[in-house]
């Protein structure tokens, strides 16, 4: 919202300066986010008088002007305005001085051959209106030589972000009563006197909706001149950023923007028949002030006649119902609509007006006979006309909040001690009302008071938050004790070890559009769809990461990425037991593209490939402190990957703590993405806590004694996971073997059809003293045996 410093005076006593009163307003917590000086942009413009117009010797649309600037010899301007004639005042911008429309300097030059000093300004020019059809005129008695800042009285411009919760200071009268409470200045309450109605309104107004307008007041004018509005009126619009544009119009926005009252004045002899507040009618349409049509709906509340919808109650007004020059007499309308209606119908037609921005944050329900009087003197003194009487349809809210208060929560809530007398000062200069036993009765506009802790924030803000105290939080003597979780804890150490495998880090919106939800939902009890989404492409929280890194990866390669590797650490929702919220942290990795570029050394490209993604998966899991050795891999990763590429890990049958591999071919075709692409999730919250888990880690003590290797080659069956067969010689003395690996597998010409040959490398790890050949062989003979209960054979 803005306003000039002249407009504040308005309502405000004060000689404080523009800086002043930003940093208090600031203090309160109205937060100032600009303030912009006219004066500055009308540097170097100043009042001139022409005292002489000749015509330009090669050009026939121009003149040679000899122009007063109050000092020194008079200087020769060229000028091509068809008003410019000798005698005339206006303003001239010298040389140095910048055009406030288009930021051109001026300078000194010459002009078909001719020396000009300068530019006679426009309106336009000058951002001042809309007229550029010549220059300015100013009248005779205009000081020539003063500054045209001056002369105009240029007033800096606040320009201030209200919060949602203060639609009493959407006003400029309103946030004089802050600062006045503040101690910057004495309040002016402007308020008109009731304007008595010479005759009976010839219009029936009334409200059929009293859920959606519970009160509906107006009245004519009639015999009024509907010209421009006085230049004090179109100084302090301009200020707040609106266009002048004629008095009936302007006096309705002044009144919005000076005390917060949104209103309407319609052209009598557009309307037919009663004036009503009802509800629309389905599929009813309205051209608005914005010169467009929208089509309504029942829960939308209007304001309409025997012919039609003229205005989107509260939101904007009709097209052919508006006042124009021609208008004589009008209907003005002003009224309390539902705020949460207003909000509602608003979003609806993706509509937003200054009007509604005040009327959904909710207007004074006690300032409507006010408003209506203050509009009804400002027509009759600057149109003329006579005043009907006021008809009065409904009531608005009447019942004040009322709080019981101690004032001694100002120091237990706020932090802050404040003398009782202090706070009844401040709470009474806001208006409230404050009896002996502190039953404080707050305003009808302050629809944000509802409990003693309001009261609380109001003292404190307008006492100062500066002067809140700043106390240390306690805290125990000796080192720090950690505070992250258990599970944070995890979460860093699986984020670091991603980045150091050369992932990038993504981070995807946790909402989805439903197809792409229900095409990983796995049946985990329903989607969480929002009955407000952001957009429809947004309208269900995400069961899987994998859809948000598809999407991140498609961007990827559509601007040429060649290989993309991303992980991303986040949660993934979905219906619990009974439809109870379920919500798990989840480490999602995507792998697509090339995972090799071509080159001389390798040939073609080479993509990834599931045992990439295994291999992931693994070391992340053991980065997180899984215990990897004890990990089965199984299939079942989901109907989403490939059957035949794909898998999971697991601990046990049940405890699923990864699935892995590449993507099915329907599920990059639903996303619209080339494949191979390989993706693993990693469901973080499977994961076993540790059985000692210590703030130190064990000690790193070397084997004293060489370890031994030894190579065993199995014939198993083709079927036989390789993995089973490692986990089974591991097993086979857990004293002594420390590790098993696969370091070949072979099948063809000297192996059976149906069998393959696994290589295993073995180490074993004397402690005490070194193994004998017996030992070794006996060590030996438990692992072939142990092997053999998976089917397998010793081969050589």
């Amino acid at each position: 919202m803005k306003f000039s410093l002249e407009w504040l005076k308005y309502f405000l006593d004060t000689e404080a300066s523009a800086a002043e009163i930003s940093a208090k307003l600031n203090a309160i917590g109205i937060e100032v986010e600009a303030i912009e000086d006219p004066a500055e942009r009308f540097s170097g413009f100043r009042v001139a008088h022409v005292l002489t117009a000749a015509p330009h010797p090669d050009a026939d649309k121009l003149q040679v002007l000899s122009v007063d600037t109050g000092e020194g010899d008079p200087l020769q301007v060229v000028c091509g305005a068809p008003n410019a004639r000798a005698g005339m005042k206006g303003v001239l911008g010298l040389p140095g001085a910048v055009v406030p429309v288009n930021g051109m300097e001026l300078r000194k030059s010459a002009i078909r051959g001719v020396e000009s000093n300068g530019m006679m300004c426009s309106v336009r020019e000058l951002e001042l209106g809309d007229d550029h059809d010549g220059i300015i005129e100013l009248p005779a008695d205009a000081p020539v030589g003063m500054a045209f800042a001056e002369y105009n009285a240029a007033s800096p411009v606040f320009d201030v972000a209200i919060t949602p919760n203060r639609p009493d200071c959407m006003g400029v009268e309103g946030v004089a009563r802050d600062l006045a409470a503040a101690g910057i200045g004495v309040f002016k309450p402007v308020r008109a006197e009731p304007v008595a109605g010479t005759f009976p309104c010839p219009v029936e107004i009334r409200t059929d909706d009293p859920e959606g307008c519970p009160a509906f007041y107006g009245r004519v004018i009639r015999g009024v001149s509907n010209g421009a509005s006085p230049d004090w009126m179109q100084r302090r619009l301009r200020a707040a950023g609106q266009r002048p544009i004629s008095a009936l119009v302007d006096i309705t926005n002044y009144l919005m923007l000076a005390f917060g009252r949104p209103a309407h004045a319609y052209d009598l002899a557009k309307l037919n028949g009663a004036v009503v507040a009802r509800r629309a009618q389905a599929g009813e349409q309205v051209l608005a002030l914005n010169e467009k049509t929208y089509t309504l709906d029942d829960s939308m509340t209007v304001i309409a006649d025997d012919s039609g919808v003229h205005d989107i109650a509260g939101i904007m007004g009709g097209e052919h119902s508006g006042c124009s020059d021609s208008t004589t007499d009008v209907l003005l309308e002003i009224a309390y609509f539902d705020p949460e209606r207003i909000g509602v119908t608003g979003r609806k037609l993706g509509l937003s007006s200054d009007a509604r921005t005040r009327f959904e944050r909710g207007v004074d329900p006690a300032f409507l006979d006010g408003g209506l009087d203050l509009l009804t003197s400002l027509i009759l003194e600057i149109c003329g006309g006579e005043a009907s009487e006021v008809i009065r349809a409904g009531s608005p809210p009447s019942e004040p909040t009322v709080v019981a208060y101690d004032p001694a929560l100002a120091a237990k809530l706020g932090g802050v001690d404040i003398a009782a007398d202090e706070q009844r000062r401040i709470l009474e200069s806001l208006d409230f009302v404050v009896d002996d036993s502190w039953q404080v009765t707050a305003p009808l506009r302050r629809h944000d008071i509802e409990g003693a802790a309001d009261i609380v924030e109001e003292v404190v803000r307008i006492h100062g938050l500066d002067k809140v105290a700043s106390v240390a939080l306690p805290r125990v003597d000796g080192v720090a004790r950690p505070t992250a979780t258990p599970e944070q804890l995890r979460e860093r150490k699986v984020r670091r070890a991603a980045a150091a495998r050369g992932l990038s880090e993504a981070i995807t919106w946790s909402f989805l559009p439903e197809a792409d939800a229900d095409h990983f939902a796995d049946g985990n009890g329903g989607l969480w769809v929002l009955e407000n989404p952001i957009s429809e492409d947004m309208k269900a929280m995400r069961p899987s990461l994998i859809p948000g890194l598809l999407a991140a990866a498609k961007r990827n390669a559509d601007r040429g990425a060649d290989a993309t590797r991303l992980f991303e650490l986040g949660r993934r929702y979905f219906r619990g037991d009974a439809g109870a919220s379920d919500e798990r942290a989840t480490m999602g990795i995507l792998l697509a593209g090339d995972k090799v570029s071509r080159g001389w050394a390798n040939g073609k490209a080479a993509p990834f490939d599931a045992y990439d993604a295994k291999a992931e998966a693994i070391a992340l899991l053991e980065a997180a402190g899984a215990p990897v050795g004890n990990l089965q891999v199984m299939g079942e990763a989901g109907p989403q990957f490939h059957p035949g590429q794909s898998g999971t890990l697991r601990l046990g049958p049940k405890n699923v703590l990864a699935r892995f591999g590449a993507l099915h071919p329907a599920t990059l075709e639903a996303f619209d993405i080339e494949g191979p692409v390989m993706a693993v999730e990693l469901f973080l919250d499977a994961i076993p806590a540790p059985k000692n888990p210590g703030f130190a880690r064990a000690a790193y003590a070397p084997p004293a004694l060489q370890a031994v290797t030894r190579d065993f080659a199995f014939l198993v069956d083709a079927s036989l996971p390789a993995g089973d067969l490692v986990r089974a010689v591991k097993g086979a003395d857990k004293a002594n073997i420390v590790s098993a690996r696969v370091f070949d597998v072979f099948a063809g010409q000297g192996v059976p059809d149906g069998k393959k040959s696994v290589a295993v490398e073995v180490v074993l790890q004397p402690t005490a003293k070194s193994f004998t050949d017996e030992e070794i062989k006996a060590i030996a003979d438990k692992i072939v045996t142990s092997a053999a209960k998976q089917g397998a054979e010793l081969r050589a």
